[in-house]
């Protein structure tokens, strides 16, 4: 599913790891977010990690939804973006 759009809180955060990929450092960290349907995953890359932390709620647009080692995950990918409402 593409060009998802979303409301929901951040019930928790994960650890910050660093890993490197093709060369490049990067940062990840996975987040669950919830809704009055229920909870998901989402793995959070490098700028977007500063952005958001744990009872944030947020506004997810452009994302897509996909599997990642048997679990149901939102991605941001190249055009997503999150950002915190009030």
């Amino acid at each position: 599913m593409s060009n998802v759009e979303l409301e929901a809180e951040i019930a928790s955060v994960g650890d910050v790891r660093e890993i490197n990929k093709y060369g490049r450092s990067l940062r990840v960290e996975n987040i669950m977010l919830k809704d009055d349907s229920g909870t998901i995953q989402m793995s959070l890359w490098n700028e977007n990690i500063d952005k958001v932390k744990e009872g944030d709620k947020v506004h997810i647009k452009n994302a897509y939804i996909n599997t990642f080692r048997d679990n149901i995950q939102v991605t941001l990918g190249r055009s997503g973006t999150i950002e915190v409402v009030e």
